[in-house]
């Protein structure tokens, strides 16, 4: 009989994760896969054989770094791992530059300088074992090297912070740093800041996970390690992202997921590094409970996904390895930037965090109105569903499928999203929650950027043009379950118009389509429909190719409308609705919203609820 070794992968997803120790154990079996793929001097890690859009070099030395963002947090915390000797022996090597495994000094936008921030965090928190580790030659080498980021350029975003990591780090271990580089790096994050707690990513359009992993996650730590010495500042961050977690929890699922929403998304569980950087900074924004079980949940949810390879590396992808929707920055090392969820690791056994009970989500509201970001948050506690109506986001530097994710009308922690293949066809474009345009030629448009948004209480308002001779405005509006979305189109030219519904996973692909007069998608993961509320349009079941969805790897059937608009202007109302359970689903199926129209009001009515929009020509 054959006898085979033990499965890191299936440990991995056997652990509980409820105590401290069992995410110390947790970091151990994510850490002790990467022993095997260390250069020989240690300062490289080679994890795959794809490629970013900078060196093999540098991918490497990314790989070595981004699991110190959970590694460091473990041994500041009293944990161990059967690595921290390489990285101590690679960290020695990589910052010697008479060393053939030598980093290479970062230059300008290089990203290097994103690497340096682990360092920094390292330094900071792991400063006795550096201290007793390097001797003053090899201490002055990291200072030589790391310092020289103070002085390069970066891109206009979170990217001004990784500098304040860097001279923590050297501050820490009795080293020279930079004091005005942190200044001017300070002083161009006020300028993102939109209020109450929200930031952007820069001068940009985009409010997405980057606010809460990055420039939210950076200022904690300085409040945390500086509280003292700059206190108004820390008080400053830390009461920002008390008011900013009161929105963010919105995001969040009471099963532990949250929504799939913008770029980056191989980062995966970094999505609750937040919230463990309010531990971290000893802000009880929420109960320590509720804290803990947002940690907690996410990461368990997460260790059960297929993410991993068979040997416990991390893929590139989101709910399952896959390349369709990655960045040009996403290298095999990469996803470890997730390892920023760990930093409660720093924390001793004491800390009210680990001491107190997990508790579920508190009760949230139902509709939830986030002006900074642009979202009406909608959430559906019998399915633990959550689903986020958007307009007005856009990351302007075009990373991969950019309208895919920020331009859609809704993003769902259940269903997901999709990504395109390619914009020829309704099959390969996988055009889920999105009204896309053809000039009759099966290319479609969608929504990219916007012209105008706006929003309420009630809706999410957008103007768009996918050509200059047309025009689209757009209404998003959360109906007990329902969304309804109504389209005010200006057309100078023929179109094909092809509108989505949430995409719902399909076990069997030789299925047939959906069965003859069901008015929407059923399949083993749950119901999804679109109900054309003028009663103008074909209803389509779009089969879409597989691997284009974020988290289910599956063929996809999206429910979808369409109809051809001829040259002149067009109203179209739709409602929307999904649900894992079918009986729950076709009770709610039953009463969808209704819409009326007149010359001038396009009237929604939903049970108690009665919304207008006045008809207003477009300009």
């Amino acid at each position: 009989m054959t006898t085979y070794g033990p499965n890191p992968v299936k440990e991995i997803q056997n652990n509980p994760i409820g105590t401290k120790g069992d995410l110390q154990l947790l970091m151990e079996q994510m850490a002790e896969p990467l022993g095997q793929y260390f250069s020989q001097d240690k300062a490289y890690l080679c994890l795959g054989n794809t490629d970013a859009h900078y060196s093999r070099q540098v991918a490497g030395y990314e790989a070595f770094s981004r699991p110190l963002w959970g590694i460091s947090p473990l041994i500041a915390g009293g944990g161990s791992t059967s690595i921290w000797h390489e990285y101590i022996e690679g960290l020695k090597n990589g910052t010697n530059r008479d060393h053939p495994e030598f980093w290479g000094y970062p230059r300008d936008y290089d990203q290097r300088t994103v690497e340096t921030a682990a360092i920094g965090l390292t330094l900071a928190l792991c400063r006795e074992e550096i201290n007793a580790s390097f001797n003053e030659e090899e201490k002055n080498n990291v200072y030589q090297w790391i310092s020289v980021v103070n002085g390069k350029k970066t891109p206009d975003n979170n990217w001004n912070l990784f500098k304040v990591l860097v001279n923590l780090g050297l501050k820490q271990i009795g080293m020279p740093f930079d004091h005005e580089a942190n200044e001017q790096a300070f002083e161009r994050i006020e300028t993102y800041y939109l209020g109450d707690g929200w930031y952007s990513d820069g001068q940009t359009d985009q409010k997405d996970y980057y606010v809460s992993f990055a420039i939210h996650f950076y200022c904690l730590i300085y409040a945390k390690l500086m509280e003292t010495e700059d206190s108004e500042r820390s008080a400053l961050y830390k009461d920002r992202a008390i008011q900013f977690a009161q929105d963010f929890i919105y995001w969040f699922s009471a099963d532990g997921s949250s929504i799939p929403f913008g770029r980056s998304m191989t980062y995966r569980f970094a999505q609750t590094a937040f919230w463990s950087a309010l531990a971290f900074a000893d802000v009880e924004a929420l109960p320590w409970g509720v804290i803990k079980g947002l940690v907690l949940r996410h990461l368990r949810w997460w260790m059960r996904r297929p993410i991993f390879t068979h040997d416990g590396l991390l893929t590139i992808g989101y709910g399952y390895p896959n390349l369709i929707m990655t960045e040009s920055y996403n290298a095999p090392g990469s996803p470890y930037w997730g390892m920023k969820s760990f930093l409660v690791l720093a924390l001793g056994e004491e800390h009210p965090f680990w001491k107190q009970e997990e508790q579920p989500l508190p009760k949230l509201d139902t509709v939830k109105t986030l002006k900074h970001a642009q979202m009406i948050m909608c959430r559906d506690e019998s399915s633990d569903h959550v689903y986020g109506l958007t307009s007005g986001q856009y990351a302007g530097f075009e990373p991969a499928h950019t309208a895919a994710k920020y331009s859609k009308f809704a993003y769902s922690n259940l269903f997901g999203f999709s990504v395109s293949r390619e914009p020829y066809g309704l099959n390969n474009g996988a055009f889920d929650s999105m009204l896309a345009l053809a000039e009759r030629d099966n290319y479609y448009r969608v929504r990219r950027r916007c012209e105008e948004t706006e929003v309420t209480d009630e809706y999410v308002y957008s103007l768009w043009k996918p050509w200059n001779d047309v025009t689209v405005e757009t209404w998003l509006i959360p109906l007990d379950g329902w969304h309804v979305r109504v389209h005010h189109i200006q057309n100078d030219r023929e179109l094909n118009a092809a509108e989505g519904g949430f995409a719902t996973p399909v076990t069997d692909p030789y299925m047939g389509l959906m069965k003859p007069n069901q008015p929407y998608a059923e399949t083993n993961f749950g119901s999804s429909g679109i109900v054309d509320l003028f009663g103008d349009r074909e209803l389509k079941m779009i089969r879409t190719a597989p691997n284009t969805n974020m988290i289910h790897s599956n063929v996809s059937e999206i429910p979808t409308l369409t109809n051809d608009l001829d040259i002149g202007e067009h109203w179209l109302a739709a409602a929307v609705y999904a649900h894992t359970d079918k009986e729950l689903f076709n009770e709610h199926w039953n009463t969808p919203p209704q819409v009326f129209q007149d010359d001038e009001t396009v009237k929604i009515i939903h049970q108690e609820i009665k919304i207008d929009i006045t008809k207003v020509p477009i300009v």
